[in-house]
Parts: C-alpha cells; sequence; structure tokens
C-alpha cells in the first residue's frame, strides 16, 4: 500500500534565521508530555517565540505577514541535537509542509522524510537569495520540487539536494515505513506460520 507521491510542494515561506538550530528549539522538552503528537504544533519554537512571561516576542513566526506560510527556510545543521521525532512533528501539526535549509542533521532529516515532508539543501547563496525574496514579499509562492531537484520562487529557480534514498520514498509514496508493514501483513504471516517458535 503506497501512499501519494510527493514530486512537489508549494506554499509560502519563512525565514527563521541561524545556523545549528536544535531539536529543543523546536519543541521544547517540556511539552513533550504526550500521548500522540496531536496539539505539538502550537509549541513549535516557543521559547523562541515567547519571552519567559508567554508574551509573543519579535519573530518572523509571530509576523501576520507570514502567517499563511508553509515552507520553513533556514540555515546550516538545521535539526541537530536530540533525535526526538517530537521536532518534525510538531513542524508537521503546525502546518509546514517542507524545509529550506543549507543541511540537516541526520535523524531530523530521516524522521522528517517519513512524514512527508521534503528537506531539501540549498547553497548559502541561494538561501539569502530565497530569504530576501520572501521578506521582500510574504505572498511569493515557493514550490519545492522533489523530482526536478530545484527550488522555485518569483520567477527565479535555484537547484537543490537531497540524499537520493529518501527522494525516491517521496517520489515513489513509500516515504512511511509503517505503511510498507501494513502492505506486507500477509507476508509476514506466511512466514511466521513456518517458524515453530510461533506456534
Amino acid at each position: 500500500m503506497s501512499l501519494p507521491a510527493i514530486k512537489q510542494v508549494t506554499g509560502k515561506g519563512v525565514y527563521i534565521p541561524g545556523d545549528d538550530i536544535d531539536t529543543d528549539r523546536i519543541i521544547p522538552a517540556r511539552f513533550m508530555k504526550c500521548v500522540t503528537f496531536d496539539g505539538l504544533g502550537e509549541f513549535m519554537f516557543y521559547d523562541v517565540r515567547h519571552d519567559p512571561q508567554g508574551n509573543k516576542r519579535k519573530h518572523n513566526l509571530n509576523d501576520p505577514r507570514f502567517a499563511e506560510a508553509s515552507i520553513i527556510i533556514s540555515g546550516n545543521n538545521f535539526g541537530c541535537g536530540s533525535s526526538r521525532e517530537h521536532a518534525p512533528q510538531a513542524i508537521a501539526k503546525a502546518g509546514f509542509k517542507a524545509v529550506i535549509a543549507e543541511g540537516y542533521a541526520e535523524i531530523f532529516f530521516g524522521n522528517s522524510t517519513q512524514l512527508g515532508i521534503p528537506c531539501v539543501a540549498v547553497s548559502a547563496a541561494d538561501r539569502a537569495k530565497l530569504a530576501a525574496a520572501v521578506e521582500a514579499d510574504p505572498s511569493v509562492e515557493i514550490t519545492v520540487d522533489v523530482d526536478k531537484l530545484e527550488v522555485r520562487f518569483g520567477g527565479q529557480s535555484v537547484p537543490c539536494t537531497m540524499r537520493e534514498a529518501n527522494r525516491d520514498a517521496l517520489l515513489s509514496g513509500r516515504w512511511d515505513p509503517i505503511s510498507d508493514l501494513i502492505a506486507g501483513a500477509e507476508e509476514v504471516a506466511a512466514v511466521a506460520a513456518k517458524l515453530t517458535y510461533m506456534q
């Protein structure tokens, strides 16, 4: 049972500046006391977006100009730190569909792929160009083209990269490993039936 293929994602963007943005910044640990991932979206980047009293700080994620954003633009080594799956889950629950950065932490990148969130890498110069375009016009549409490995925005196009195995998983609709297990349920049952210790 394959899921929908993810060939491209189109939406508006928001720039979250900085390198080495870790998973604790994306979703602080105190908000991870949950049975399901539902509701995590409202706490995404909470400590960056709020002061200790809970008042909103000046931040692009609080700026009404970027309220419709569904694509994150950021720096290098995005999603570093602990391997918590809650970080990409919070991004997904907050309504974001793709991330464009200069590079990613390995586990964050894999967890994002398994949620159907393309994480593509661009050069520092192209990231700066994209961030400037979004700042100048928050309504500009951005397309992350997984198939053609390019990011298009405002009449411009820049190349991007993605590990081939993850790209193939998105393009083939096999990005969620649980769906693979479900698809192979009959085969698993047949093998289990032949194992004497499973009787």
